[in-house]
């Protein structure tokens, strides 16, 4: 996952149980995948899975463009504080794709094995994202306070409507 700030131990942790969790969901899902019958539930959770793809690449893009990542560095490597583009919405929408890859596996499958594997999932990426802004204030101090402020987490909806009316 891409962030700006997490190296810590916790957050490596966090990394290696979502790999786990995540092979789990995604097996459960490939093998479920027909199972559920709610059409429209089915088409939601699409949706989701598209939303959640934009949110999960396009920040690869602006962390290179807007994050001074060092040349020749992974995109992770950012020098700058990004508020821009994804990130004035939300601040963490690797993390919120994630949860939303989880939630559209869910209602995809509609299978109860999906659900119990997803749940843990979506909440570790929560956790990781309560981790990245514990770290992103030690790397960038008050202007990341300040940018807490503005933007929220990962509710999107707020931050569409905050974002529509600065």
């Amino acid at each position: 996952m891409g962030n700006q700030c997490s190296t810590s131990t916790v957050h490596q942790i966090f990394h290696v149980v979502l790999v786990i969790f995540g092979l789990a969901l995604i097996g459960a899902f490939i093998f479920y995948f027909n199972y559920g019958e709610n059409l429209a539930l089915k088409i939601f959770g699409m949706v989701l899975w598209i939303l959640s793809a934009f949110l999960g690449w396009f920040p690869i893009y602006t962390f290179r463009k807007k994050g001074g990542v060092p040349k020749g560095e992974g995109f992770v490597k950012t020098t700058k504080l990004v508020t821009t583009g994804v990130y004035s919405i939300v601040r963490h929408p690797q993390y919120l794709a994630g949860m939303l890859l989880g939630f559209s596996f869910i209602l995809i499958s509609q299978h109860w094995l999906v659900l119990v594997l997803g749940i843990p999932f979506i909440t570790i990426f929560y956790i990781a994202a309560l981790d990245e802004d514990k770290s992103c204030i030690k790397k960038f101090g008050d202007s990341y306070k300040e940018y807490m402020k503005n933007v929220p987490r990962v509710n999107l909806i707020i931050g569409i409507i905050r974002y529509l009316f600065k």
